[in-house]
Formats: structure tokens, C-alpha cells, sequence
């Protein structure tokens, strides 16, 4: 079977003489079946110019289709696909304060966090202490709690802010757009 390694679930189906077991239960189009020897199966498929596909490997005696197989190898490729398109992976984005951020910046940034939201992506937001920045706790608390209200009509909040070493942190994720 020379079939490209660009598709993994298609490359483990076996078809004719490469399945193993000794007995299968045959579907053939029409949606008859029944139990075969496996060598009577293979006849039968070849007698109407199909293949013997193993559809269920797992099931006792394994359940084989007489079907094409360059049209369900076709079939099966383009399920695949079209679940991969509806898939979207949520990836964690950072926006990154100081305790002193001025507005201009703050706005900038909290404007960059709501299209990473609207775009389906988390957003961890902390505020940054360096040296002696370590003293305006309360500064870095209040940056976050508005950069939270900022955002309340996109996200909701996945981590309360809080200190962690030098760092205050929360977390967003954005909310479910009903369909």
C-alpha cells in the first residue's frame, strides 16, 4: 500500500490480502451481510472489481466493507479535513504592565488584548515589578482591576489578580459568542 504519510488515519487501514484475521463480517454496497473466510471475502469483492476494506480492525471477527478504496481513502481525507478547518486552537497571549503604565499605553495595550479575545485567544495580563517598584502593590492592583472592567464585555476572568514572586497576574478568557 503506497500511500504518503500525510495522513495517519488513512495510512492504517488495511485492505484484500493485507488483513490479518482468518474470518470477517462483509457489508458489501447494497448493505447485505454476513461471515466469510477471509479468502472467500477477497474473491467476493474482486468478483464485482472492488476492495475488501477493514472498517472496524477492533471488532470480533473484524467488520470489512466491499467498497472502492481510492473513494473512501478520498471520503475519509476530506472528513479529516474539514474537522481540522472547524478546529481552532486557543492559544495564551500576554499583555505586560508596569506600575506606573500611562493611559495612552494602557489604552493601547487593553485595545490589543480585545482582539486576541475576539479572535477566541486567552489573555494573561501582569503587571511587571522591578527594584523598588515592589512597594506600589496597590498600583499594579488597580491597573489590573481596570484592565479587567476594560474588558468585561469580551472576557470573563479565569484567574483572580494575584502576586506571584515579582509579578501580579491574572488571566481572561474570552466569552462564548452565541450562535
Amino acid at each position: 500500500m503506497a500511500i504518503s504519510n500525510k495522513n495517519a488515519r488513512v495510512s492504517k487501514v488495511r485492505i484484500n490480502n493485507e488483513i490479518r484475521a482468518e474470518t470477517v463480517r462483509v457489508v458489501d454496497p447494497e448493505g447485505q451481510h454476513g461471515i466469510y473466510p477471509l479468502e472467500e471475502a477477497v474473491t467476493l469483492a474482486e468478483s464485482r472489481g472492488l476492495d475488501l476494506v477493514e472498517i472496524s480492525p477492533n471488532a470480533d471477527p473484524p467488520v470489512c466493507k466491499i467498497i472502492d478504496y481510492g473513494k473512501y481513502r478520498y471520503e475519509l481525507q476530506k472528513k479529516e479535513k474539514e474537522a481540522r478547518k472547524k478546529s481552532h486552537t486557543i492559544a495564551l497571549k500576554e499583555i505586560r504592565f508596569r506600575p506606573h503604565t500611562d493611559t495612552h499605553d494602557f489604552d493601547f495595550k487593553t485595545k490589543h488584548a480585545r482582539e486576541f479575545l475576539e479572535h477566541g485567544d486567552k489573555v494573561r495580563a501582569y503587571v511587571q515589578f522591578r527594584g523598588r517598584d515592589i512597594v506600589y502593590k496597590d498600583h499594579g492592583m488597580t491597573l489590573l482591576v481596570r484592565f479587567i472592567k476594560e474588558l468585561a464585555d469580551v472576557a470573563k476572568i479565569d484567574q483572580e489578580p494575584k502576586m506571584e514572586g515579582r509579578r501580579m497576574t491574572t488571566i481572561l478568557s474570552p466569552i462564548k459568542k452565541k450562535a
